[in-house]
């Protein structure tokens, strides 16, 4: 990536072990996110999903906030165009990635951070974090899919409460509604995050990628249209497989069963 003034407010780092961290990195103003940094966070993910070394990214704030939403102070910068831009569209660039994207959130997630954290696959939650939607507040229309996202994720009653009321939305609660998957001990956070990515880690690369991918697309459609969509690229994915590939499969099996019986005797 191309050096940028914002560059160390937007910490990008690859581990040997296949998992990638971005930090958010202006704990000064509860990371608040200026246009350099939006162009950055984009990039970030666009580089890591295309970065082979890459199987899982998480995505955390340093300080005591994960987001606090966009820099006000440079709103009209940031809102004139912003969204127009994929390439600086963090949102954009996080759907687009390959690779599974697990949120890790501290203190307060605001509006654009709150959209953040809605694009992330997965989200563990310390004790006492906040998600706000303060769009209805500032006058601000949602543009990083916070209208849309939410209402499906936690259901469209409690979404018009977050968002028209601005009050916030506990991680204890958002976990309850399906949003967040675990809540910790905040110490603990980064710890939840990594012992998930470690995980995901472990599975076969191309069908986690492929899993995700037929997950989020499916969640786009109707069920009818979605399991057509499953079933079509199942069949393209075993028309694929080699004879080999096959083989391989059935000696991991066996592999594994083997380990089962003897750890039993």
């Amino acid at each position: 990536m191309g050096q940028s003034s914002s560059e160390k407010l937007i910490l990008v780092n690859s581990e040997p072990d296949g998992i990638a961290t971005i930090t958010i990195n202006r704990p000064a103003s509860l990371n608040s996110l200026t246009r350099p940094m939006i162009t950055d966070l984009a990039q970030a993910f666009k580089a890591l999903g295309r970065d082979d070394s890459v199987r899982v990214i998480i995505l955390s704030g340093s300080g005591r906030a994960f987001c606090s939403g966009v820099d006000l102070t440079v709103a009209q910068e940031v809102f004139k165009g912003d969204v127009k831009d994929p390439e600086s569209d963090p949102v954009f660039q996080m759907e687009l990635c390959p690779k599974p994207i697990i949120g890790a959130i501290n203190g307060f997630a605001v509006t654009a951070g709150f959209e953040i954290s809605l694009t992330c696959d997965i989200v563990v939650a310390a004790k006492g974090a906040k998600f706000m939607d303060t769009h209805a507040r500032f006058g601000i229309f949602p543009s990083w899919g916070l209208s849309q996202k939410l209402p499906r994720i936690i259901g469209p009653n409690k979404a018009r409460e977050v968002s028209l009321t601005a009050m916030p939305l506990t991680a204890e609660q958002a976990e309850k509604l399906g949003f967040v998957n675990y809540v910790v001990d905040e110490s603990e956070l980064l710890k939840k995050a990594r012992q998930l990515a470690g995980a995901i880690v472990k599975n076969n690369q191309d069908m986690v990628v492929r899993y995700k991918s037929v997950i989020n697309d499916g969640f786009k459609l109707d069920l009818h249209h979605a399991l057509a969509l499953e079933k079509e690229r199942a069949h393209k994915y075993y028309d694929g497989m080699t004879t080999e590939q096959f083989k391989k499969m059935q000696e991991f099996i066996a592999g594994r069963n083997s380990k089962k019986r003897s750890s039993k005797l």
